[in-house]
C-alpha cells in the first residue's frame, strides 16, 4: 500500500467495498448459505424478501427495498434516492450444475446523468449481480492488491470473478462493460434507454454461455446472488421492481 498515492488507496478502498459488499461470501453467515437440488431448482420470490440478506455499502445511504405489488404481481420494489445498497443471497452451486437464470424486472425512470462505463456516474436502477469463485493466482497486481485490501479491511474474501445484468441508458443491448475500478467486475447490458420503462421485462440467460462471453474463461462456483438499484453517484432518484428469479 506504500506505493499507492492517497487518492490510488482512497480509490482501491471504494472498489474493495462496493465488491465485498456485492458478492462477498466468507466468514461468519447470517443466512443460510442455498445450494441447488439435484432435481429441479431455486426460486426466489418478492414474498420471501425476508429471507434476503440486506448488504449496506459503507459510506452510502441504504436503497429503500419493499414489498410491494406492482401490476396485480408481487414485487420487491426499490426505491433509490442518492443511495445504494443490496439485498443478497448466499449461493454454492458448482459450475456443472449452472444452468437458466431467469427474472423479471420493470423500470420506472433513467437517471440521466449515469453512464456505467465511467467511475463518477456508474449507476443503473436495476442490477441482478452474480459472484462466482476461481483462481485468484490470475489476478493482476492490481486486483491482488485489491483482494489483500478487502481481506484486510473486513475478513472475508473478493470475489475471483462478478457478472451483473444492467439496464443503461445509452449502452448497446448485449454489450459489455468491463467495470472502471477493475476488470473482475463485467456488466451485461440486457436494455438500454427508456422504450420498455414502466413495463415487465422477463430475461432468460445462459449463465455459463454469458460468464465465458464476458470473462474469456469457464465460470466457478457461483457463491452469491444480489439484487441492487444505486444513484448515489449521479446524486438522483429511481425506482425499480423485482419480480421472481429462478436458477434453473
Amino acid at each position: 500500500m506504500g506505493l499507492l498515492t492517497r487518492q490510488g488507496q482512497t480509490a482501491l478502498c471504494a472498489a474493495a467495498a462496493m465488491l465485498l459488499s456485492a458478492c462477498a461470501w466468507h466468514g461468519t453467515p447470517q443466512h443460510l448459505v442455498l445450494t441447488k437440488p439435484s432435481q429441479g431448482g431455486l426460486h426466489f420470490r418478492p414474498q420471501d424478501k425476508a429471507r434476503w440478506e440486506p448488504v449496506e455499502l459503507p459510506g452510502k445511504l441504504r436503497t429503500a427495498f419493499t414489498l410491494h405489488t406492482r401490476d396485480q404481481r408481487p414485487a420487491i420494489l426499490a426505491n433509490a434516492d442518492s443511495s445504494a445498497s443490496m439485498l443478497r443471497q448466499r449461493l454454492h452451486i458448482p459450475p456443472e450444475q449452472l444452468g437458466r437464470l431467469r427474472f423479471d424486472w420493470q423500470v420506472e425512470n433513467l437517471m440521466a446523468q449515469a453512464d456505467m462505463s465511467v467511475r463518477e456516474t456508474e449507476d443503473s436502477p436495476v442490477r441482478l449481480i452474480l459472484a462466482f469463485e476461481g483462481d485468484r493466482s490470475k489476478f493482476s497486481a492490481k486486483n491482488a492488491m485489491l483482494s489483500e485490501l478487502t481481506r484486510a479491511l473486513t475478513g472475508e474474501e473478493l470475489p475471483y470473478a462478478t457478472l451483473m445484468y444492467v439496464w443503461s441508458n445509452h449502452h448497446l443491448v448485449d454489450s459489455v462493460i468491463i467495470n472502471p475500478r477493475t476488470d473482475r467486475v463485467r456488466k451485461w447490458v440486457l436494455e438500454s434507454g427508456p422504450q420498455h420503462l414502466n413495463q415487465w421485462r422477463h430475461h432468460q440467460r445462459d449463465i455459463r454461455a454469458d460468464f465465458e462471453k464476458a470473462f474469456g474463461e469457464p465460470p466457478g462456483t457461483l457463491v452469491a446472488l444480489a439484487i441492487m438499484t444505486d444513484s448515489d453517484n449521479t446524486r438522483s432518484q429511481v425506482r425499480a421492481w423485482y419480480g421472481d428469479i429462478w436458477l434453473d
